[in-house]
């Protein structure tokens, strides 16, 4: 009689949950769906400009189940908008193959299809020379992520740290006294922000001066971008997960946010290629930071990008956490009006 008597306590208290039990049922589906349109996204094959090629050779090379674009003239800043992953040129007698490289993985396979197309033909007693953009013949994947995955850790555990330390800070009644003194509510968001924001930056230092000096990420640009990067990431954690930590009433709702929060912004960082995916399904994640905040770090640490060129990007995630802000002030005004 116990066991059920306990049985059903835990029932009855789980049904009264109504938000837990919405993410316990809720959540699960709305990522496999997400997974579902990401993973029977479109494949995309490589593309390839050739300039000064002979029609013959243009032709075989089409066969080779490879999109060719052909030019009389072709820079490298024409090319890299045209998202070409790599261009044929014939210069005094010399063919030059420049492969982008910013995916490795698409990079080999352009090379590959290449070799196998023209492998015996006799064009190919004309040695072919490749150069490469991004990287170089050694470059893998993890070259690629590597940046991505310091950015998701540092957005990761600032948002989830600083989510439960307000939350206990408000189930403990802390939040409740405070709020009892005459000191505003934008005075509270930016003491939080300022007390939790100090960890946030040492965290940040740590992760980036880690990656890159001990684990040799590679880093190409300047790393006080690198770090610029993940601050701003960092506030936007900050501000985010102490917005959701008022809407939680326990550490264990807290991270059931993570499903709903942080997972589906994995699927837009360039972890998974985003290349075929649906034009709606992109600008899904146009409106989550770590989007943002991935194409800059890459840009920065593989790519070599320069403040100039990731402003853009920075300018949205200040946006992000300046948003997050003002709804966090508004937000204390269900536990006192001032």
């Amino acid at each position: 009689m116990r066991f059920f008597a306990l049985v059903t306590r835990i029932m009855q208290q789980m049904f009264r949950d109504k938000r837990t039990m919405a993410l316990l049922f809720l959540a699960p589906l709305l990522v496999l769906t997400l997974m579902y349109f990401i993973f029977h996204s479109d494949e995309v094959d490589t593309t390839l400009g050739v300039v000064g090629l002979d029609e013959k050779v243009v032709t075989l090379i089409e066969h080779g189940d490879i999109n060719v674009k052909k030019y009389d003239h072709l820079s490298q800043q024409q090319a890299l908008d045209d998202k070409l992953d790599g261009w044929l040129k014939v210069e005094n007698g010399k063919v030059l193959l420049t492969l982008q490289n910013d995916q490795p993985s698409r990079a080999k396979a352009l090379q590959l299809k290449l070799k196998q197309t023209l492998s015996g033909q006799q064009q190919q007693a004309i040695p072919i020379s490749i150069d490469y953009v991004y990287g170089d013949k050694d470059t893998v994947l993890f070259d690629v992520i590597s940046p991505i995955l310091v950015s998701f850790f540092v957005f990761f555990f600032v948002f989830l740290i600083a989510g439960i330390a307000l939350l206990k800070e408000r189930t403990t009644g802390t939040l409740e006294r405070l709020l009892s003194t005459p000191i505003r509510r934008y005075e509270v968001v930016l003491g939080y922000l300022t007390g939790y924001g100090i960890f946030a930056i040492i965290q940040t230092l740590i992760v980036v001066f880690y990656a890159v000096n001990v684990l040799d990420v590679v880093l190409v640009g300047s790393i006080w971008n690198v770090l610029l990067i993940n601050l701003c990431l960092a506030l936007v954690a900050l501000s985010l997960g102490i917005l959701l930590s008022s809407f939680a009433s326990s550490e264990f709702q807290m991270v059931q946010f993570i499903p709903l929060v942080i997972i589906p912004q994995v699927f837009f960082t360039g972890l998974f290629p985003m290349d075929g995916m649906a034009d709606w399904l992109v600008n899904v994640g146009r409106i989550m930071p770590l989007y943002y905040a991935s194409d800059a770090i890459t840009g920065v640490m593989y790519k070599g990008y320069s403040f100039k060129d990731i402003g853009f990007d920075l300018s949205v995630l200040v946006g992000f956490a300046l948003v997050f802000i003002i709804l966090n002030i508004f937000s204390l005004k269900k536990y006192r009006t001032l």
